[in-house]
Order: C-alpha cells, then structure tokens, then sequence
C-alpha cells in the first residue's frame, strides 16, 4: 500500500498540484521518498492514541473502533463470550499527526467543516519532518480521503543563537519563547523571526533585535495616540482618491505602494520582505515624515485641510493597522478597538484592494520626495560634520529650477523646522565655509563655518580614519590566509566577512565627511 500512494505522491507533485517553497525541498522530499523503508507504527509511551485492537488468549486479533464492538465481533468468532486483552501500544506519533488535516475537521462524518474547509491551503513546518510528517500525511490523505491535504508547503528556517549555534540546554544558549514574550511581548518576538525568515537562511535570534522591534511596536502606538489627540477618527465617507493637499495626496499614494509590496511578498512567500516593507512604511513614511509634516496642517485655521487632514491621517492609520495584523496581530488589534473604537474586530476586517495606479499622484510623490531628500541631506551633513544640535544654521540656495523652487516656496516652513534652519536665502554664487547640497534641479549650500571647530574636527575624522584603515588591513589579511579560511569555523569567518564590509562603510562615510570640512574651511 505505501509504494502504491507513495508512487501516486510522485504523479501530483510532478503535476504541481502541491508546490515546495522554497522549490529545493521538493528534492530532499523526493530523495527521502525514493528512499523508503517499512513502517513500525506503534510506539511504547505514556500517551497518544492506542492502538484499537483486541487480543484473545489464543492471539486472535480483533480491530474494532471500542471494546464493545471487539467483543461483538470476537462472539460471532468464537460463538460465545471471550475475554479480551487490549494492545498496550500506542499510534506512532506521525501516523496520529498524518490524520490532521482531515480529522480536526470532524472526519470520517460527512460535516460542514470538511466540505467547507478541506483541502487546507498551506502547510508551515521544518526542513527536519519533511519525511516525518508531510509525505505521512500526503500518503494518508490520499488513501482516506482521496484527495492532497494542501496545495503549498512552505519550509522554515531552524532559529539558532546570535553566533549562528543550534540552540542547546547543554551549551546554555537557548533563548525561551515565553520569557522572551514575557519581557519584550509576543509582537515584537513574532516581527523578528518574521523579518529574519529569508528563505533557504537559518534565523539568527538575538535579545538586541526583539528589543529593537518591541520600539517599532512602540513607534506605531505613539502614532495612533497622536490620532487620538488630534481627533482623526475614521469616516465611512472618505475617499482617498479625492484629497487635494500634496502632503495627502502623498502619503495616500505611500500607502498604495505599501500594499502592493506587502501583497507580493506574501502571495511569494517572502516573509521577511513583507516585514521590511512593513517597517519602512509605517517607521519611515508614516511615523516620521508624514505625522511630523501634518502637524502644521492640523494647527491652521483653515477648517478644510484640518478635515481632510485628520480622516487622511486616520485612513492611512488604519492601513497600516490592517496590513500590519498578520506580523503583529495584538497590538494592532488592540489599536484598532481602543483607539480607533471599533464594534467589529480588526481579524474579520476585509483586506484593501485599491492599487497603485488609482492612488498615486506623480506630482505630490515628486514633491515630497525632493523635500525629504533635502532635509535628509542637512540633517546628515549636521550630523557627520558635528554642528551642535540645537544650532539653527542658515542655507543658500544657489541655483534651483522652476519646479524645485515651487517645492521650496510651498515647503519651506517645513524644511526651516525639521532641518532646523535659521533662514534659507538666494545668493547666486558659492560660499565660503559651507557645505554643498545637491538637489535635483539646482544646489544648496549650508553655512556651518561659524557653528564647529573645523582643525578639531579635522583631527578627530584623520584619527578615526587612520585606526579603521589599520583594523580594515589587518581583516583583508586574516580573510585573504586561506589557512584561515580552511581551518577557522563558518561563523567566525563570516563575522570577519562582516566586520570588514562595515568597517569599510564607515570609512567612506568618515571620508566623505573629512573631503567636505576640507571644503569648508
């Protein structure tokens, strides 16, 4: 019976009428089923399904679905009442979990369940029971229901310790679920080994990174409290198709481009791509620029933008509730009924189906885009050249093409704020003691001469530069001995590996810093 299903296994999978993600598992499948050995489906422990049948003195057996119907049927047998000694053993733990697609669903009865629900469409699990569960329940389904139990198994990466370990009580490097859950919460450990989980990597857990997603959690909450605090409740009646501000027509047009990422990287099974794009969105576009560029459009008089502007706030607010739910299903869940006060849980909630190409404004992306990048460019140069945080620096604008100084004329107050800006003046030629800021369509330059100590800071970026250049020499020599890489563990060479790519990354960041104070002064 198992070379026959086993061999009908073979014919549906070639069909693709159940597909491995990633596609390689399908070979260790098939080298494991050509493999095949005979099957001893009892076991000797304390718990699972016992075995049903019955014993007679004289080892007739007797299957029967309780002790009753055995006795029934060893009295025909024998014609007269025997006495019956049950197997002691029980099920093999993979042939009673090769019965769970069909028997959660009220199998062998004909119920609502099992019509409604069976097939399941996708099956989650490890590398290691491929063999032990999936090709068990494969074979069973098609002997006792005909029919493949999913359509799409999607293998998961083992989780080992921050150096890449397997996790053992032995070496003492394991890190426990329900204390990680207790101390960071079961959203941000659920969104780390999301956003590790590339397929075909084992997932890397340290506390570092739950510790980093439990903030995102935290980022997302304050966004929601500063909705509540401005009064942008969600309306029935509010089309995002139809703002007028360039700000909301942005961020509706954001919006979009989230969802159609976040779409396809769960229809392909990327789940770490999913949570990128989920963290990008909501931390980066939402979180920080749009809530920061909206608060002057909440503060003005204007009764219409304020309007349009908390139900724009708040549609984007539940978007990203609801695209967020399947990675961090308690806090946005918990966001949606307190916050956003609904009657209707955000798990029955439907999933949007509004795209890209209705959505997205060229002109508003375009804008916004080119004001983000400039405050992004102040705010790096301030940073890496050391002017003070709370010094407010003047920036000329050298040249600018028409579109560049709509932008600037319609934003300038915003990027005075967030660039922390004294004023931005036009003067024609470039300055002495600034720092040039590319744009698209001109130039600025920032003043910053009067705000650092430009031979300090000289000598502080030479210092920092000359000790990365020695640690980088030493690495490039550890990698390029292939004594080392033959002999060393994979672990520490790929720290060495990785060490040296940032290291080499905060070198070009260190120079271009010291090539423009050089500039300056």
């Amino acid at each position: 019976m198992q070379s026959f299903y086993l061999e009908k296994q073979f014919k549906l999978l070639k069909k693709k009428k159940t597909n491995f993600f990633p596609d390689n598992w399908s070979k260790t499948y098939f080298q494991w089923m050509n493999n095949i050995q005979p099957w001893c489906i009892s076991r000797q422990l304390w718990w699972g399904h016992r075995i049903p049948a019955w014993y007679s003195k004289d080892k007739k057996i007797f299957v029967a679905d309780n002790e009753a119907e055995a006795k029934i049927i060893a009295k025909k047998f024998y014609k007269k009442d025997v006495e019956l000694r049950r197997d002691e053993d029980v099920l093999d733990t993979w042939f009673s979990s090769a019965l769970w697609p069909f028997a959660t669903l009220g199998w062998p009865n004909k119920t609502y369940e099992l019509k409604r629900f069976y097939p399941t469409s996708v099956l989650v699990t490890g590398f290691d029971i491929i063999f032990f569960w999936v090709a068990r329940m494969m074979m069973m389904q098609l002997a006792l229901v005909e029919k493949v139990p999913f359509h799409t198994v999607y293998v998961h990466a083992l989780v080992r310790d921050e150096k890449g370990k397997k996790m053992s009580k032995s070496k003492g490097n394991v890190l426990d679920p329900i204390e990680l859950i207790d101390e960071y919460g079961a959203d941000a450990v659920r969104f780390t080994l999301t956003s590790m989980a590339a397929m075909g990597r084992d997932l890397k857990l340290s506390k570092n990174r739950i510790a980093g997603y439990r903030n995102f959690g935290t980022k997302l909450w304050n966004a929601a409290r500063f909705a509540e605090i401005n009064d942008c409740k969600p309306d029935e009646n509010f089309t995002p198709h139809s703002v007028n501000h360039t700000l909301n027509k942005w961020i509706v047009g954001e919006t979009a481009r989230f969802k159609e990422k976040m779409d396809k990287s769960l229809e392909n099974f990327r789940f770490n791509d999913a949570a990128a794009v989920s963290y990008n969105h909501i931390w980066g576009k939402f979180c920080d620029w749009y809530v920061e560029f909206s608060k002057p459009l909440l503060e003005i008089g204007d009764p219409d933008t304020r309007a349009e502007t908390q139900s724009t706030l708040a549609w984007v607010l539940d978007q990203c509730l609801i695209l967020l739910h399947p990675i961090m299903p308690f806090i946005t869940e918990e966001l949606w009924s307190k916050i956003t006060h609904r009657e209707k849980p955000l798990i029955h909630t439907d999933w949007p189906d509004y795209s890209v190409s209705n959505l997205l404004d060229q002109d508003a992306d375009h804008e916004i885009a080119w004001v983000i990048n400039l405050i992004e460019q102040i705010r790096s140069v301030r940073s890496e050249l050391g002017v003070p945080p709370a010094a407010k620096v003047p920036l000329v604008q050298i040249q600018l093409d028409k579109r560049g100084v709509s932008a600037l004329n319609r934003n300038s107050a915003l990027i005075e704020r967030l660039s922390r800006l004294s004023k931005i003046s036009i003067e024609l030629e470039r300055q002495n003691g600034a720092v040039i800021i590319p744009v698209e369509g001109g130039e600025f330059a920032l003043k910053i001469a009067n705000f650092i100590d430009l031979p300090s800071e000289k000598s502080r970026l030479k210092k920092s530069i000359n000790k990365i250049i020695a640690e980088v020499n030493l690495l490039e020599k550890k990698l390029s001995n292939q004594k080392f890489i033959a002999n060393a563990p994979s672990v520490v060479i790929d720290e060495s590996k990785s060490r040296l790519l940032e290291l080499q990354n905060n070198l070009s960041k260190l120079s271009i810093s010291l090539e423009q104070i050089r500039m300056v002064g």
